[in-house]
């Protein structure tokens, strides 16, 4: 006997979609949407009562390190994605900075076949460049895949910013046609400030000097000259985890988003903390790019509002707290951050900052637009079902006690949130309810349109 479909309807909910919020009724079938509306009458279904309740699409994140291979003392694909599902995350795609560094077809393919087994999202990865393996890339067809990155490389040796090596990111734009996703630093600059701080501090420079030394300086000039070399190419560049206002000039907001040759992004934690947070926080919140003043805070967020800005992700970097907890140039850059961000979002709204629309189009809308993810990222009829709800009077704390990131902390611990995720599905699968994770099925990896 054949097995019926699981269906589940989800009734009376306000849906977050494109400009608009709805009060209507959605009936999941399989994995897809294959209703919007008033839906009566229906039998043999799972009924989920969003009376009061918001529905957006499932957020899609478009930077996290997941850590596996090869790390995995600190993170790996399921735990992150159960981290992930809790805040309503249903889609990422992961940077190559693993071990090995995904620099070959074959390790990408290896990545994405642990993914299969092991992650509760769906799922995407970076093939990452740099100067040994250029060539090689602009020798393969990278139609298929959502992008090639340089992030995090620079870990395994200096000179692999593709942004401080303006040869090897010309060549690169000149033969690449897809998206290239660039961490925008200048080296020089660091190098030169790291040597100015040491010179006053030894080896314990002041966790407050690190927006000093990863200086805005370092982060402008290295996204103007990444600009203007893609700008002669007319090559595909996306700037990931800008931290500047100054930066935020270099953008268009003239246009619509799928007319843009160039792009980037905001991390929530550079929306969240500014330099004051040093002071409590020390290097639980040592990130590069660093985090920098109030005036570059607000800055991100205004830009983030009018378009210039055009997605938002996390840059979800999970260490061991003992990692964190060394002198300044032995502490580890990174936090992590996908199980909270959705929340940051939603406070923002509830603080009158930014609309839950903008929200959906941010995190879910243009991830998929940009990277041109096939039917996900909307809550469309024949879409998949990755979908989350939030109540958005819900008071709570983060704590270690419900953290689920492998690392077990969170620079946001304490924190009250006034919001939060209660269902997560992926793939039409009830993956999160009400703090229970389902872990029956895993996700799939994401496909882009043709």
């Amino acid at each position: 006997m054949t097995k019926m479909t699981e269906r589940t309807i989800i009734k009376n909910i306000s849906i977050v979609n494109e400009g608009k919020i709805i009060v209507a009724d959605v009936l999941i079938q399989g994995e897809v949407i294959e209703k919007i509306g008033i839906i009566n009458n229906e039998q043999d279904v799972k009924l989920i009562d969003g009376t009061g309740k918001f529905l957006f699409p499932g957020i899609i994140d478009g930077q996290v390190h997941f850590r596996e291979p090869g790390l995995v003392h600190k993170a790996d694909m399921r735990s992150e994605t159960r981290a992930a599902v809790a805040g309503g995350v249903t889609s990422f795609i992961d940077m190559p900075n693993t071990k090995p560094n995904v620099l070959t077809m074959d390790i990408l393919n290896e990545k994405y076949k642990i993914a299969s087994e092991k992650s509760l999202a769906n799922y995407g990865f970076f093939l990452g460049v740099n100067g040994d393996n250029i060539d090689k890339v602009i020798q393969t067809d990278t139609s298929a895949l959502l992008g090639v990155s340089d992030d995090g490389l620079y870990f395994t040796k200096k000179g692999n910013l593709l942004a401080d090596n303006p040869e090897i990111l010309e060549k690169l734009f000149a033969n690449c046609h897809n998206i290239i996703a660039i961490h925008s630093e200048k080296e020089q600059i660091i190098e030169e400030n790291e040597e100015f701080y040491r010179d006053q501090y030894g080896e314990n420079v002041p966790i407050e000097c690190h927006p000093l030394i990863r200086s805005e300086k370092a982060c402008y000039e290295a996204t103007k000259r990444a600009i203007e070399l893609a700008n002669k190419h007319k090559a595909r560049l996306h700037i990931l985890h800008l931290t500047t206002e100054a930066e935020t000039h270099l953008f268009r907001n003239d246009i619509p988003l799928k007319d843009k040759n160039i792009t980037t992004e905001v991390s929530v934690h550079h929306l969240w903390f500014c330099d004051k947070d040093y002071k409590k926080l020390g290097a639980l919140i040592k990130w590069n790019p660093a985090i920098k003043t109030e005036k570059d805070r607000d800055g991100l967020l205004k830009a983030l509002l009018d378009d210039r800005i055009d997605i938002v992700t996390t840059d979800h970097a999970p260490h061991d707290i003992e990692e964190k907890q060394k002198p300044y140039f032995e502490s580890m850059s990174g936090a992590p951050m996908v199980q909270h961000s959705l929340n940051i979002m939603l406070e923002f709204y509830k603080q009158g900052k930014i609309s839950l629309e903008k929200i959906a189009e941010k995190m879910c809308h243009n991830v998929a637009s940009l990277y041109q993810i096939e039917k996900r990222g909307f809550i469309r009829e024949g879409y998949f079902a990755d979908l989350t709800i939030v109540d958005l009077d819900c008071r709570w704390q983060i704590s270690k006690g419900n953290i689920l990131y492998k690392c077990g902390w969170s620079p946001l611990e304490g924190t009250f949130f006034d919001t939060k995720t209660t269902h997560t599905f992926v793939n039409g699968n009830l993956v999160y309810e009400n703090g229970i994770l389902h872990e029956n099925k895993m996700g799939k990896p994401l496909t882009k349109t043709t």
